[in-house]
C-alpha cells in the first residue's frame, strides 16, 4: 500500500458536512439502517480511531469494534468532526504512521493496509453523505487510487459481507472509478434517497 496524503479528502468531507442542514440529519443514507446524523457519529468516531491508529496510540479508540453501538452525532459536531478529520490526516502523514503494525476497529493490521482502510472510508463514505444529502462530490484522486487498490482486495475476501460493506454490486467494467469503488464497497451507485426507506432510529 502507498503513503497517501489524507488531507485532500478530509477537507472534503469537512465540506460535505458543513453543508448538511439540521433538517437533513434524520434523512437516510445508502448505509443500511443508518441515517445521515449515525453516518456523521460514525465519520467522527472512525476519525478518532484511526488517528491514534496512525499514532500507535492503541486503547479503546482503536480496540473498539465499528458494530458496538449505533454511531451518532452529539453536542458540538460540527466543531469537533473538522478538527477530527484535520488531526487525522496530520497523523497519516507521518511516514511511521504506514509502517509496522497498528490496530483499528479491534482488529490488528499493518500501519500501510490501516492506512488504505482509512482511504477508503473517507472517499465511500463522503459518497455516503453527498448522495444523502443531494451535494456534489468529486473525491481526491490519490484517495480515490488507494481505495480502489483496497476494495479490489477485499472483493474477494469470502468473509466480507454483511454491516456497513456488503457484497460487491456489479458495474459496468468502463464505469467512472468513483462508481467502481462504490459498487465494490457492496453500494448501487445509482442510489438515491427517495428510493430509500428512513433509516431505523432516524
Amino acid at each position: 500500500m502507498t503513503m497517501v496524503d489524507l488531507g485532500p479528502q478530509t477537507r472534503i468531507v469537512a465540506r460535505l458536512a458543513a453543508s448538511v442542514a439540521d433538517e437533513q440529519l434524520t434523512a437516510a443514507t445508502p448505509c443500511p439502517d443508518l441515517g445521515v446524523r449515525h453516518l456523521l457519529g460514525h465519520l467522527l468516531t472512525l476519525s478518532v480511531a484511526f488517528r491514534d491508529a496512525a499514532r500507535k496510540d492503541l486503547g479503546p479508540t482503536t480496540d473498539t469494534g465499528p458494530d458496538a453501538a449505533l454511531p451518532d452525532i452529539g453536542p458540538g459536531w460540527r466543531e469537533r468532526l473538522p478538527e477530527a478529520l484535520e488531526e487525522l490526516a496530520a497523523a497519516w502523514r507521518d511516514p511511521a504512521a504506514w509502517t509496522g503494525e497498528t490496530r483499528a476497529g479491534g482488529v490488528d493490521l499493518p500501519g500501510a493496509v490501516a492506512g488504505a482502510v482509512v482511504a477508503d472510508e473517507l472517499v465511500i463514505h463522503a459518497w455516503d453523505l453527498a448522495r444523502a444529502t443531494g451535494q456534489a462530490y468529486t473525491p481526491d484522486p490519490a484517495a480515490l487510487d488507494s481505495a480502489l487498490v483496497f476494495l479490489r482486495a477485499a472483493a474477494g475476501d469470502p468473509t466480507r459481507g454483511g454491516g456497513i460493506f456488503g457484497p460487491a454490486v456489479p458495474v459496468p467494467a468502463d464505469a467512472p472509478l468513483l462508481d467502481r469503488a462504490v459498487g465494490l464497497s457492496g453500494r448501487d451507485p445509482v442510489w438515491s434517497p427517495q428510493a430509500a426507506p428512513r433509516a431505523a432510529g432516524a
